[in-house]
């Protein structure tokens, strides 16, 4: 195979349709040869699949391919899901995604009903979220995040793609700042903002 860009390219192309999951630049690098324009290859890739039945698309840190999104009604195919997510699921979901970091008690907050550990933990076991740090507050509770797997699943590119943010925010709908101060009483000085630390190696 030509070490040039277009051999490179082909690999490339090879190594994402042979891939079961999403691939993110750095796995991509460690499987072409050295000195390889990743990110141009991805970007050459991108623009050739534009206008064909299946796209290259980015998902977070990740890339993959993926049916045209104008072709999805016409396939005959339908895919059931094996677990249908509850209300109760769609809506936390909903809440970590425009709030995250957010905290179990910050969601119940947000709700304004208390919700059951079973519902993370679904959406933890469909690789949609994962904790991202916990709390500098006393307990020291964990924070919830969406994964990369949430905006590949959803078709969005980063989570500015989020339908109708622009809009919630500007109607004031959705807080731009951490949820633990937005239920705060008076706002507080953002100085005094609860920060938010990595999770230990252990979990602890």
């Amino acid at each position: 195979m030509s070490a040039g860009p277009n051999g490179q390219a082909r690999l490339l192309e090879a190594i994402l349709f042979a891939s079961a999951e999403p691939l993110s630049e750095k796995a991509l690098a460690e499987r072409l040869p050295d000195g390889a324009d990743v990110r141009g290859l991805l970007d050459q890739l991108k623009a050739h699949y534009a206008e064909r039945g299946v796209n290259l698309v980015r998902a977070g840190s990740n890339w993959a391919f993926r049916t045209a999104p104008d072709l999805g009604a016409l396939l005959s195919r339908q895919v059931e899901s094996s677990r249908r997510l509850s209300r109760a699921a769609v809506e936390t979901l909903a809440i970590i995604a425009y709030h995250q970091p957010v905290t179990r008690a910050e969601i119940e907050e947000i709700r304004g009903v208390g919700m059951s550990k079973g519902t993370l933990d679904v959406l933890f076991e469909a690789g949609w979220i994962r904790p991202k740090g916990r709390r500098r507050t006393p307990g020291r509770p964990v924070t919830w995040g969406t994964t990369d797997s949430f905006l590949d699943h959803f078709g969005l590119e980063s989570l500015s793609d989020l339908p109708g943010i622009d809009e919630l925010k500007a109607a004031g709908l959705l807080d731009t700042r951490p949820a633990i101060e937005a239920f705060g009483s008076g706002g507080g000085d953002d100085a005094d903002a609860p920060a938010v630390e990595p999770l230990d190696p252990d979990g602890g």
